[in-house]
């Protein structure tokens, strides 16, 4: 009996991942802004530099096949680039369906930076992406199969489809606004961006089509640096760096799907600490909350590696018992890498250049 609920339980997920449309969504990291680029092509080139960043998240992990994604992202902001933004590459891959089924994307993205006035700067990104989708037929179960008595026992008669793998185009577009304080101690990035723009078909069978469904963020976050002595340098290495908050809020829509998450990220002393509140509404309600900390070590003034770590623990709704989530991500950062040598040495304050207005580098936590 054990071993007919187990198949009947992977056969239905199966059905569920290959019908026409589903209302499952892409993978959705706790850490978002350790993968800009991922939700938003905008943020390409967001500071002058070179940052590359590493994402694992393993989801689920009491249950009998967890779910993974991995991110790779690497972008360079060059102020003498064409458009003065930035160019950057992203690899991605995740399971879905029980573990039979992969996704894996390779993606460029371009960033155009447009100044407004000297404490206002706008900028829009375009993402161009080739995206595989990969099943493993002979990992399924089929009713033919299935005894009622001795569970699985029988050779299938099902005919299994030639195609095995789906690969096709996606693009995605975005844009975002930089602002500051004319002091300098508030700052924030405001954006919103399309994902699957064409909505591609991902459908592994000719007979049928299963549209890849268009996916919708919206964010906001602000860096306030607390009043006092301490250096407002994000690159600062003594211990009088002055206290930064950040809070922000991310929301994702995606076929009927809205994930909502809010919280703050506190630095002090190059210690990172986080805490975030996540809710999922539409098909199905889950609420957890999100713990994070995470610590910079400075190699130089322009050299740095940042590590982070999250836990995402299950308040209610039908993830309870699952094991929540966990998050590693690993950012390195070198701040006067540049292409043309349009790089100021990381980020600066705003200020004026002789056409017109210098562009703004905040130094949000991306």
């Amino acid at each position: 009996m054990k071993n007919i609920f187990k198949h009947t339980i992977i056969l239905a997920l199966m059905i569920i991942g290959l019908q026409m449309r589903t209302i499952a969504q892409d993978p959705l990291f706790t850490q978002y802004f350790s993968v800009p680029l991922y939700y938003n092509p905008a943020f390409t080139g967001i500071g002058t530099g070179l940052r590359a960043r590493f994402n694992f998240r393993d989801q689920w992990p009491n249950l009998p096949v967890d779910y993974r994604a991995y991110y790779f992202s690497a972008d360079i902001g060059d102020r003498n680039l064409p458009g003065a933004g930035g160019i950057g590459l992203m690899i991605n891959s995740d399971n879905e369906g029980v573990g039979f089924i992969s996704n894996l994307e390779a993606a460029l993205s371009v960033g155009v930076r447009i100044p407004i006035t000297s404490l206002i700067v706008a900028q829009i990104g375009i993402k161009a992406s080739i995206r595989q989708k990969t099943i493993n037929w002979d990992e399924f179960v089929v009713t033919d199969q299935l005894d009622p008595k001795y569970g699985l026992i029988y050779v299938s008669g099902f005919t299994r489809p030639d195609a095995n793998k789906r690969t096709f185009p996606d693009f995605a577009v975005g844009g975002l606004v930089q602002f500051s304080t004319s002091s300098g101690n508030i700052n924030g990035t405001a954006g919103f961006a399309a994902d699957h723009l064409f909505q591609p078909d991902e459908s592994f069978l000719s007979t049928s089509s299963s549209p890849l469904p268009r996916k919708w963020v919206g964010h906001a976050e602000l860096v306030i640096t607390a009043a006092g002595t301490g250096s407002a340098s994000l690159y600062s290495r003594g211990m009088d760096e002055a206290l930064k908050i950040n809070p922000g809020i991310i929301f994702i829509n995606q076929n009927k799907l809205s994930n909502i998450q809010a919280g703050l990220n506190l630095i002090k002393y190059n210690i990172y600490i986080g805490a975030w509140y996540k809710g999922t509404f539409g098909g199905s309600t889950s609420n957890s909350v999100a713990l994070l900390a995470g610590y910079r070590y400075m190699f130089a003034e322009d050299m740095s590696i940042k590590f982070m770590y999250s836990y995402d623990l299950p308040m209610s709704g039908a993830m309870l018992g699952t094991g929540g989530a966990h998050e590693i991500s690993l950012v390195l950062e070198f701040s006067k890498i540049t292409i043309f040598g349009g790089g100021r040495g990381g980020y600066s304050s705003p200020g004026r250049s002789r056409g017109g207005y210098e562009p703004l580098d905040c130094p949000v936590f991306y």
